[in-house]
């Protein structure tokens, strides 16, 4: 191995650090499914014209159809004990391998920055509770950085609690996940109760219709919501193997993934329906983000656990989904410098200096555009990654080359100019769309026809992608392309 593409971090795990179970990824999907967006995730799609079961079926078939991609990807961090950044060096070149990873990064850094100052608002919330002057202490602040003092010494607190698990390693993460798991079910089951409790009859809640006068006017909605919601986790589901890289076996990862993602992400949004129909009623007004609807109580038997609760929430979902892969990334651009805890780090400096109360204030220019937009980039990406491993390879890998500047995966100059070509083809029919989603193409010119397929931006690209990748490395030697018949690594750790 080259000393300088590996570190302690990148290096293949021990067989003694395979230990996570199917209970072990149950809990991080429970995790980090439990979060304020998912709860908040039906809310688009009923406001769009769905109904209550219309939108909880197009979130479940969404996660059901992310699953598939993520336990595939998920494989070879079983089989041979690498992370993502690693695992992408096999299609994308040993250099090119910085592409992906470095896409996959700055999604992560941005969503890392808003998912701290979501928990941050929920400490700012508490403290208001026990302290309301504290809403008028270092009003000063605003003009120097956008936000009073309080919320941004908040903001810091959960900034710190999260970086504290990173230099802690995964093995802190594995903990947090699975000891909040139950608080975090119960804190759920609890909204539930109260939605039931709190009208006399609990049908009318869902009571709403569907708003759609057609068929074909449901379906022009549903495909680009079912796009949207598998983009959601169009991220994990190329890093995840940094987290089945510790699973015992491959039954462990499948099981664990299939049990926790699509049943917990549709169970909340669920809650989030629920509750919020309740509100209506109960206010006159839809509440959608639970720390507003906290605010409506005074007890603090209620309110205290109840943001603590979301606290937790936050946490477990910014940790494993926001931090672990960026860490792995940045660490991957320079093996020797940089490793997992300076490569969280430098996560952690990103989601500060972009100032996520500015941008989340502006929504339309981050949230819904480039945020919405990153699936056409993680589409083509993972429709490469995946017709390397399962139909180039077979599955099988050289580990020892993966670390290796001048081996198979060296390529020309560290970089597969094949992965890099079938990337742009996957990425192209998208470009229209995306620039008449920012306002800067008329969808009456040139290539205006392809404006209407950007809402299947990530359908599109990975199966362009992965089709144009497999046909351009028929040309690929043979030698090359059946490497490691012999594995280097055998199924359960190296």
């Amino acid at each position: 191995m080259d000393k300088s593409l590996v570190n302690e971090d990148l290096a293949p795990v021990s067989k003694s650090q395979k230990n996570w179970t199917s209970f072990n990824f149950f809990t991080l999907w429970v995790g980090l499914s439990v979060q304020i967006p998912t709860y908040m995730m039906a809310s688009g799609l009923i406001q769009g014209g769905m109904n209550w079961l219309q939108a909880l079926i197009t979130i479940l078939i969404g996660n059901v159809i992310v699953l598939i991609p993520m336990i595939l990807n998920g494989h070879a961090g079983v089989k041979y004990g690498i992370p993502y950044p690693v695992y992408a060096r096999a299609s994308f070149g040993i250099r090119g391998s910085n592409i992906p990873a470095m896409l996959r990064a700055l999604v992560a850094c941005g969503w890392f920055g808003i998912q701290t100052w979501i928990g941050g608002t929920a400490i700012y919330s508490l403290v208001l509770f026990l302290w309301p002057e504290a809403a008028n202490v270092g009003t000063g602040f605003i003009d120097i950085i956008g936000i009073s003092l309080v919320p941004f010494i908040c903001f810091m607190a959960f900034w710190f609690m999260n970086l504290y698990f990173i230099w802690k390693g995964i093995s802190s993460i594995k903990w947090l996940e699975s000891f909040c798991t139950p608080f975090l079910i119960i804190g759920g089951l609890a909204l539930l109760y109260w939605a039931y409790s709190s009208v006399d009859d609990l049908g009318a809640i869902f009571q709403r219709t569907s708003q759609f006068q057609s068929t074909t006017d449901f379906y022009q909605f549903f495909f680009p919501a079912l796009t949207g919601i598998i983009g959601f986790w169009a991220t994990l589901s190329l890093n995840i193997p940094d987290f089945t890289r510790y699973a015992k076996d491959q039954e462990s990862q499948v099981i664990g993934q299939a049990l926790g993602l699509p049943t917990t992400m549709t169970f909340f949004a669920f809650i989030g329906v629920a509750v919020t129909s309740v509100t209506i009623l109960l206010y006159g007004e839809a509440i959608w983000d639970p720390i507003l609807l906290v605010q409506k109580f005074s007890n603090p038997i209620v309110v205290i656990p109840a943001l603590i609760v979301v606290v937790m929430a936050t946490l477990t979902t910014n940790v494993a989904a926001n931090v672990v892969s960026p860490a792995n990334d940045f660490s991957n651009l320079a093996p020797q410098h940089i490793n997992f805890k300076r490569g969280g780090l430098i996560t952690g400096v990103i989601g500060i200096v972009i100032m996520p109360w500015k941008l989340i204030a502006d929504p339309t220019g981050y949230i819904f555009t480039w945020l919405i937009g990153y699936s056409a980039l993680l589409g083509p990406i993972a429709g490469i990654i995946l017709v390397d491993y399962f139909v180039v390879r077979k599955t099988k890998l050289d580990v020892n080359a993966l670390y290796q500047r001048n081996g198979i995966y060296s390529y020309k100059n560290g970089y597969n100019s094949k992965a890099m070509a079938a990337l742009a083809i996957g990425i192209a029919p998208n470009v229209p769309g995306f620039l008449n989603q920012i306002g800067l193409y008329d969808a009456d010119n040139l290539f205006g026809f392809l404006v209407p397929f950007y809402h299947y931006a990530w359908f599109i690209g990975l199966f362009i992608s992965g089709l144009a990748y497999g046909v351009l490395m028929l040309s690929y030697s043979k030698e090359a392309a059946v490497c490691g018949e012999e594995d280097t690594a055998t199924e359960g750790g190296v």
